[in-house]
């Protein structure tokens, strides 16, 4: 397939370039069709948030750095979108905070698995978890349920990005928390996970590995603190309220645009 030049002063330069990302990982069998589709409905919420990482999305990502670092065996999730988008984002996250990292897909196809190590291992991550799951998490029916014995199933702390809803659930039925990054906020994975991040996943993580550097000075009580006074579904309504707040600016400043015109008479 011929690929055109995305000219670098284009209004939607980077999403442009994200589509493309995205697109060749789904020739090299890292994507599956049904990952598009979701990556298109984040994007229509990233243009509700404004595209850029809010106030809200802060707070959660001080409270993610901070169970993160508190974990005493944390573990990042990696489906294709993922890979696809932030591989070196993850490797970069895992150095920072001490964190496995375990593939875990809805759709396993014939060789996959392989295909997202094969583009994990290029970015920078050296043990990778998940390729053939031996252990099974009985509260899910998708694909998901099949995890690595030495991953997801012993860890207290999970980092899901990019999830469904049912998983992040069921991992919080067996008393881990569960760290997600969905734009959607009013998705079962932002309403069941511990803390929700808010945010597009490429602004996201590198925020969190810098994030995690840092809240690495604070001592553990105070680590702890920030834990205990972050409210997931509060946050959630933050964005909730940015969004409409932001709507009804964007509103208002068309209607003012429209009286302001002379009027047009034929």
């Amino acid at each position: 397939m011929t690929e055109f030049p995305i000219p670098r002063n284009h209004p939607r330069a980077e999403s442009l370039l994200i589509r493309r990302k995205l697109t060749a990982q789904l020739d090299a069998g890292v994507l599956v069709p049904e990952g598009m589709i979701a990556h298109g409905r984040g994007e229509a919420f990233d243009y509700l948030i404004g595209e850029v990482t809010t106030p809200p999305a802060r707070h959660a990502i001080e409270a993610a750095a901070a169970s993160l670092i508190l974990a005493e065996y944390p573990v990042i999730s990696v489906n294709g979108n993922v890979a696809a988008l932030a591989a070196r984002d993850v490797a970069e996250l895992a150095r920072a905070s001490g964190a496995s990292v375990e593939i875990n897909l809805f759709h396993r196809l014939p060789g996959r698995e392989e295909a997202i190590a094969r583009l994990l291992r290029d970015a920078g991550v050296k043990k990778i978890l998940g390729i053939e799951p031996s252990a099974t998490i009985p509260e899910i029916g998708s694909g998901r349920r099949r995890v690595d014995p030495d991953g997801i199933l012993v860890a207290d702390v999970v980092l899901v990005p990019l999830e469904d809803g049912d998983r992040s659930e069921a991992l919080r039925k067996l008393g881990k928390t569960v760290i997600t990054v969905d734009l959607n906020p009013l998705s079962r994975t932002s309403q069941t996970a511990s803390i929700s991040i808010v945010d597009n996943i490429v602004r996201a993580l590198p925020r969190l590995t810098d994030e995690v550097v840092q809240s690495s000075k604070i001592g553990r009580d105070g680590l702890r603190e920030i834990v205990s006074l972050f409210d997931n579904q509060r946050n959630l309504g933050r964005i909730l309220n940015h969004i409409l707040e932001r709507m009804k600016g964007l509103s208002e400043a068309k209607f003012e645009m429209t009286e302001a015109l002379p009027s047009q008479r034929r």
